[in-house]
């Protein structure tokens, strides 16, 4: 089958073409990561009690406006990633939305982290949408700008480790901003609201003015919207790693939902401070280990080096119903020991999936990082509100009481149970779906040659 006609190719390559992507660039792109994570930890942990108990809303109406920021937020993911493939110019085809996501993610979260008086459900509904709205705009523009920096295997996962980095590094001082303020809410909400308006500005400016915004030739054929989902149902790698990640999504998100009731009814630490110590401790065990997880992608590949960081942390977390009142310090080793795996099981996934969408640009001529990223964040999404939905109404099952001092042994052991060994279990299905994954450092370099080739019209078939 000839293959279509294409556009002349285009001035600009991708930045490692042959070779590293320089540190300076390489920490203009991953800083921006760190502000935007700083900000992820009030919002999506504090915000609802901050509404529901400080400011008196209730629990029903932050439910139901939160629920209805979220259904919002999955419809505008797929759009912004098709809209943002399709963009192009002189500028760019990301940094036009990365600065069009900025100032919408600073307004929405003056409004929703130091609220007027008088802020109800409504106000909380409105300015989440704009705050998912603008992260949407951010998050997806930056991780597809990432999949477009270089075209080699290993250097992707570089690429992906820093910005992961810089993520974790947000939300390690998220963690000891709320230590430093004793847990009062409020501060912790007001600080981040100053810190997120200074940083965010300062590192979109500097990755729009250090870090080249890729150009993409694409095909002149009838390339329809049908077209492409049927590219994209059959791209078998990606249905394969979206898989596993889905799944390991949610085993990661059963423990954050069940972080603080594990501690304050199954451990019961003297002090509170004990929880913010853990959080502290866990993501600093992922900063230290990054640059381990990175060496053993250059020589295993990311799907083996993911699977061992899977599979290290079901090793680790399986021990964790065993402990009870008192056993703060024997979790901590269980913290920091899982902690170890948090660099891989965030970097590595979002590296694969810009050789699947390597894949997709083979067969479909087109470059739809955005739209595929979309999709991940999707994935991601309800995977944390499976998460939700699985372990709240189990525990409900089982008898546990959330507001009560005591619960029975049956319900603390079942809540202990839930915590560790339901994400295990997804763990392992996730490993299974990942098992045999295809395409490594061969295969890939074999399709970027590919590419290559018809980009510059040297072949006249498909492979």
């Amino acid at each position: 089958m000839s293959a279509p006609t294409e556009q002349r190719p285009a001035r600009r390559r991708p930045v490692a073409e042959g070779g590293r992507v320089p540190w300076s660039m390489l920490t203009a792109y991953g800083l921006l990561g760190l502000p935007m994570a700083a900000q992820q930890l009030p919002l999506y942990v504090f915000l609802p009690p901050f509404y529901a108990q400080d400011l008196g809303v209730g629990l029903a109406a932050v439910g139901a406006a939160l629920l209805g920021a979220r259904l919002w937020d999955m419809v505008t993911d797929p759009l912004v990633g098709w809209l943002s493939d399709r963009t192009g110019g002189r500028f760019g085809r990301r940094k036009p939305w990365i600065l069009a996501g900025t100032p919408l993610l600073l307004v929405s979260i003056w409004y929703l982290f130091v609220p007027p008086e008088g802020a109800g459900w409504l106000h909380l509904m409105v300015w989440t949408m704009v705050a998912y709205l603008g992260g949407t705009l951010l998050v997806l523009a930056h991780q597809a700008w990432g999949a477009e920096l270089s075209p080699d295997y290993h250097e992707r996962s570089r690429i992906a480790m820093s910005r992961e980095l810089f993520a974790v590094i947000g939300t390690v001082a998220t963690v000891l901003l709320l230590m430093a303020t004793g847990g009062d809410t409020s501060a912790v909400m007001l600080w981040i609201a100053w810190a997120f308006t200074l940083s965010l500005p300062l590192t979109v400016g500097l990755a729009v003015w250090r870090v080249p915004d890729t150009q993409f030739a694409q095909r002149r054929s009838t390339f329809n919207l049908r077209r492409g989902l049927q590219l994209l149902a059959g791209n078998r790698p990606f249905r394969r790693l979206i898989g596993a990640y889905f799944l390991n999504g949610v085993a990661n998100g059963v423990p954050a939902s069940l972080f603080l009731l594990y501690i304050g009814h199954v451990l019961k630490p003297e002090q509170e401070a004990w929880q913010a110590f853990l959080l502290l401790a866990y993501f600093l065990s992922a900063v230290v280990a990054v640059p381990l997880w990175l060496k053993l992608s250059y020589r295993f590949g990311k799907d083996r080096t993911w699977i061992v960081s899977i599979a290290w942390a079901c090793l680790v977390f399986v021990w964790v119903p065993f402990l009870g009142e008192g056993d703060v310090w024997w979790f901590l080793a269980i913290t920091i020991l899982s902690g170890l795996s948090l660099g891989a099981d965030q970097a590595l996934p979002s590296a694969m999936q810009a050789d699947v969408i390597d894949l997709d640009r083979l067969k479909s001529g087109r470059q739809r990082a955005g739209l595929y990223f979309a999709l991940w964040g999707m994935a991601n999404k309800l995977s944390l509100a499976l998460a939700a939905g699985i372990t709240f109404p189990l525990l409900e099952l089982f008898g546990f009481d959330p507001q009560a001092e005591t619960n029975t042994p049956s319900a603390l052991f079942a809540l202990a149970a839930l915590y560790a060994l339901l994400p295990v279990a997804f763990k392992l299905a996730s490993i299974w779906s990942v098992a045999g994954y295809p395409i490594g450092p061969q295969t890939q370099a074999r399709i970027q040659r590919l590419i290559q080739k018809r980009h510059f019209g040297r072949i006249g078939r498909e492979p």
